[in-house]
């Protein structure tokens, strides 16, 4: 299967940042293949946070790349970022949409039919299911299968995001089962055999 300049690709950032990452992303976002960029930096101030989100915004507009927030609406909106992706344990979608209007709101629900119909019903843009594989990224809680993800895509009209342990050996059998987009991080930032860019043209 050929999946030939088709921008699948929900790339997020590692837990940390140095100054050199910068050039890198901006060379992976040239490859055209990501759609969406989250930044996800659980452990950072906010005041730093904020430097590095303003750098990353600019990067993300140059390459036409949707900048995404994890976990804090009021950033997503002070610094003009595209949305905000939510998991079960903050902030509630409808206080959400109230701070970010009609900007992206993407929301976790894990393997659960229940929670992805409530996002939906809730005005979502859009659904994260996983994890679908072994990730080094954190502790799986929940595990989703493809039988989740074909029940799920049938059930709702939201893209969906898998999520989890994904990589050039399994990354077909997702899109193959109507993925809309495939959230990956650990294959492209922690790839001890390939260099960020490179890892990312891999995903053909």
């Amino acid at each position: 299967m050929k999946i030939k300049n088709r921008k699948f690709i929900y790339l997020i950032s590692p837990n940390k940042i140095k100054n050199s990452f910068f050039k890198t992303l901006n060379l992976v976002l040239k490859s055209k293949k990501v759609s969406f960029f989250q930044l996800r930096l659980k452990n950072e101030k906010i005041e730093k946070k904020m430097i590095i989100a303003k750098k990353i915004l600019k990067i993300c507009k140059i390459n036409k790349v949707k900048f995404i927030i994890n976990d804090d609406p009021d950033l997503a909106l002070k610094i003009d970022a595209d949305g905000c992706h939510l998991g079960q344990d903050d902030v509630n979608l409808i206080e959400a949409k109230k701070i970010l209007k009609n900007k992206i709101i993407g929301i976790t629900c894990h393997n659960s039919y229940r929670l992805a119909k409530k996002a939906e019903i809730s005005g979502a843009t859009y659904v994260a299911l996983g994890a679908f594989y072994k990730t080094k990224t954190k502790k799986i809680v929940h595990k989703a299968s493809i039988k989740t993800l074909k029940k799920i895509k049938k059930a709702i009209n939201l893209p969906v995001v898998a999520i989890g342990g994904i990589n050039e050996k399994n990354y077909r059998n997702l899109l193959l089962n109507k993925a809309d987009f495939l959230a990956i991080s650990s294959y492209v930032w922690k790839n001890k055999k390939f260099k960020p860019q490179q890892a990312v043209i891999n995903l053909r």
